[in-house]
This record gives structure tokens, C-alpha cells and sequence, in this order.
């Protein structure tokens, strides 16, 4: 199916929600997010059917594209949503403490649906081979971010983060906005794939505007993907957003923001000067990315700061995998490391969720003795961590193999070194946490509950780290 198709559904079915959660008297309005999952399942198995495409010669082929990569990441984001739409009814209690209590449940029904509308920005975002459609859609998903890092009015941590996200989306919004303009005044176009013929009828003069649009787009692209320097909103955000928006921004946004730096990347590798300038960029900021990344999240204390600087981290693995697109398992090892990377970064924030709610804190310290308290949640962060740090067997394993074996084929032998330095780094703070769970004694004795959407999501999101880790080549498959 034309994935056009499955955003206008999916904008379709925020709106319908809008409609009912206005009308309706119910005062537990958090189970708004269960028919917005279900109806984003409906649209998944819709995702499936025969792909045709944009008409070529319709307005919408000029913006959209239905290519393998983009109908992979439409899956991607889809599937993010569903699970953060998931954990949402268990942060019911966090969003009623801390909203003002105009009605019953105010609020609460709105913070549900909300993401509804930042999925379809990031689909089309991945879907788009347009520099306007690119634009207009990051715009669609920023703004609703906006909203729902900021979302907790009553607590002065959201607040904090809000203002941050708000004021270097801002600046990064700048940046794309001033590359494209000069991208545009230089070539005349802003379809990326209409830019390689511009750029080939160009005179030697021009070509060091076109590359300072284009260093102008990285900077933004690095803000939004958490690459180092541009890395410094990540803790401060990640600690301060409601716990499920925090997951959606380091699997989702950044997902979206990695395919089209790869969509622009493609673009330029037909002209050699730009293409090398280029690749010799990506390579510096995926070695700093890393170890940045790997060793700032060692002295953390707070798990979703060491959450966000993993993050960072994760980003420099990624990059490598962009720095060898040359290769062409490049693209199907990218596209495995941020499914493994969903699965094992999805179950530590439904962890955390659940503990933070019981213990009233996200420190790290909370996770004491949680073998004690809760088997399952610690068992599930155990995985979590264990496929985060790259344990044999585990879905993380697998992707930084593959990482690295394109590295290596595209001759990035400094890059790898880097690589296996800060996974011995990673080694070091995940396994902080395995230690407070099995080797801590807990403040107290009582058991956490557990919903049965949390064991859902455990099982699910658990069995797909070792499976992914054992089996992964149908998502191999799909990417080539």
C-alpha cells in the first residue's frame, strides 16, 4: 500500500480520538491509548499489503518516495508508537499528580493521543525525498514534542526540559531552514534526487556554497540524532520528559532523523569532492559521538541521564554504519541495529516506568534489591542491559557485529578501534545497574506489581531482543 495512505490514517485516527476523548465523560481517559495502539496495529498489518507507490507524474511522487528503506522505517516508527502508547495508562498516576486538576482526568486523554500526530510526522519525515516535505513534517513531529516534553505543568523538571528541547529545536530548525535556502539558491531545486543532475551542470565556483547548505543540514541533523557536539539537550531532556516520551525521542525521532541523513548522504556520493568532504565529517563525528557517548554515561547516577547518554552512544554506533554506506550491507545493518536497539531500549523504559512509579525516583539507587522485589523486572532489565552492552546471544550483539563488519569492509579500522574501547566502556555502566538489582539489598521488602500490559510488553519486547539476536535475517532481508 501507498504509505501516503497509511499517515493520512494514521492523522485520521488521531483526530477521530480527539473527537471522542472531547465528548467523553469518562474520567480514566488513559484508555484512549489502547484504541489509538490498536488502531495503530490496524495500520502496521495495512503496511503489509502490495506497495505501488506515488503515481509517477503525481504531485505527491515529487515528495514521497515507497522505497524498501522508507516502508521499513514507516514499520519502525508505527511500531514505537504502538509500545509507547502502551506504557502510557501506567504513567496515569505521574500525569494526574502533576496536572492541574480542572476536571477529572484532565489531560491525561490528550497525552495519549498526542503521539498519534507525532507518528505521522516522522512517517512522512522518512518517507520524504524532498527538502520542503522534510521541513514540513519535522515541523509536524517537533512541535507536538514540544508539547509533550513539556507536559507536566506542575513540575519544574518538564518545564526545564521543555524550555531546553524548545529553544535548540529552535536553533535547529534555524540551521535546516538556512542550508536548504542555500541548497535551493545554488542548485535551483530541493528534490533529492533531482540533486545530483543540479549539481553535475554546476560551475567549481559553486560548489563551496552548496557545501556550506549542506554542512548547515548536518548541524541540524546532528541536533536531532544526538551527535556529538550537539549532544548536550540529550540528558537534561531525557531526565526532565514524562518516561514514555522519553523512549518515543531516543528510538522514533531519532530513527527518523538517521534516514534522512542517509537519504542525503545517497544523494551526494554521485559527486566524489562533495561525497568524500563528506564521509570524512561522518567518520570524525562518529569516533567523538562514541566516545563522548560511552564515557560520559560512566559517572551517571540517574538512569534516564545514563539512558540519554547511551543514547548519545548509540548514535556514534549508528554513525559508524552511515560512514560505510559505500558497502552495500551498510544499509540493512543500519536498519537491524535500530530494530535490536527499539526492542532493548523500549523494555528498560517500561522498566523503568514501573520502578520509578513504585520507588518514586528514577536514580539508579531505586533498582536496589529489585531482584528481590520484582524477578520479572529485574530479569527484563537484566536483558535489556545485557543487549544494550552487547552480550553474545542478545539482539545488541548482532547489530554492533554488523557494524562493524561494514566498518571494517570500508576500511574505518580507527573507527572500529574506538568501537571496541567504548563497548568495553558500556560493559562498565550497564552492568552498574545489574549490580544494584542482584547484588544490592532494596529500602524495603514489598513486592511491585506488574500489569498485565507491562508482562505483555516484557514478553514481547524480550523475546524479540533473543530472537533478533539469534535469528536475524528477516530483518536483513527486508533492508536489501
Amino acid at each position: 500500500m501507498n504509505t501516503l495512505f497509511l499517515e493520512i490514517a494514521v492523522v485520521a485516527l488521531g483526530i477521530i480520538l480527539l473527537l471522542v476523548e472531547a465528548f467523553s465523560d469518562r474520567s480514566d481517559k488513559s484508555r484512549l491509548a489502547y484504541f489509538g495502539a490498536a488502531g495503530l496495529v490496524g495500520v502496521l498489518i495495512l503496511s503489509f499489503l502490495p506497495s505501488h507507490g506515488p503515481l509517477p507524474g503525481s504531485s505527491s511522487a515529487a515528495f514521497i518516495t515507497s522505497d524498501f528503506l522508507s516502508v521499513f522505517f514507516v514499520r519502525f516508527i508505527l511500531v514505537a508508537t504502538i509500545v509507547t502508547l502502551l506504557m502510557i495508562p501506567g504513567y496515569r498516576p505521574v500525569l494526574e499528580r502533576y496536572l492541574p486538576a480542572e476536571r477529572a482526568g484532565g489531560g491525561v486523554g490528550e497525552f495519549a493521543i498526542l503521539p498519534l500526530f507525532v507518528c505521522a510526522g516522522l512517517m512522512w519525515m522518512v518517507t520524504a525525498i524532498d527538502f520542503i516535505m522534510i521541513f514540513v513534517s519535522l515541523e509536524l513531529a517537533t512541535i507536538t514534542l514540544y508539547i509533550l516534553v513539556t507536559y507536566l505543568r506542575q513540575n519544574n523538571a518538564s518545564l526545564e526540559a521543555g524550555t531546553k528541547f524548545l529553544i535548540l529545536g529552535a536553533l535547529s530548525t534555524g540551521f535546516i531552514v538556512y542550508g536548504i535556502s542555500w541548497i535551493f539558491g545554488v542548485t535551483g531545486t530541493t528534490n533529492l534526487l533531482a540533486l545530483p543532475g543540479a549539481i553535475a551542470t554546476l560551475p567549481e565556483t559553486s560548489l563551496a556554497a552548496l557545501l556550506f547548505g549542506v554542512a548547515m543540514i548536518l548541524v541540524a541533523l546532528s541536533f536531532k540524532t544526538g551527535a556529538f557536539p550537539f549532544q548536550f539537550w540529550v540528558p537534561d531532556v531525557y531526565q526532565g520528559a514524562p518516561t514514555p516520551i522519553t523512549a518515543y525521542l531516543s528510538v522514533a525521532s531519532k530513527a527518523a532523523g538517521f534516514v534522512v541523513l542517509i537519504r542525503l548522504l545517497l544523494s551526494l556520493e554521485m559527486i566524489p569532492v562533495i561525497a568524500h568532504k563528506l564521509h570524512a565529517v561522518i567518520t570524525l563525528l562518529a569516533g567523538l559521538t562514541l566516545i563522548f557517548g560511552n564515557f560520559a554515561a560512566i559517572p551517571q547516577t540517574n538512569m534516564k541521564r545514563l539512558l540519554g547518554y547511551s543514547s548519545v552512544a548509540h548514535a556514534g554506533y549508528l554513525l559508524m554504519g552511515v560512514a560505510s554506506l559505500g558497502s552495500m550491507l551498510a544499509i540493512p545493518a543500519i536498519g537491524f541495529y535500530f530494530a535490536a536497539y527499539l526492542a532493548m531500549t523500549m523494555l528498560s523504559f517500561v522498566v523503568l516506568l514501573v520502578v520509578a512509579e513504585a520507588t518514586g525516583g528514577d536514580e539508579i539507587s531505586r533498582f536496589n534489591g529489585l531482584s528481590q522485589r520484582s524477578p520479572l523486572l529485574a530479569g527484563a532489565m537484566l536483558l535489556a542491559m545485557a543487549s544494550l552492552a552487547g552480550i553474545p546471544f542478545t539482539a545488541g550483539f548482532i547489530g554492533k557485529l554488523l557494524i562493524f563488519e561494514v566498518a571494517i569492509k570500508q576500511g574505518h579500522f580507527g573507527l572500529v578501534v574506538i568501537g571496541i574501547v567504548t563497548v568495553a566502556a558500556g560493559f562498565y555502566y550497564y552492568f552498574k545497574v545489574i549490580r544494584a538489582m542482584y547484588w544490592q539489598q532494596p529500602s524495603e521488602e514489598t513486592v511491585i506489581p506488574v500489569t498485565f500490559t507491562v508482562k505483555m510488553l516484557i514478553a514481547l519486547l524480550g523475546a524479540a531482543i533473543l530472537a533478533l539476536g539469534i535469528y536475524p535475517a528477516p530483518i536483513l532481508v527486508a533492508l536489501r
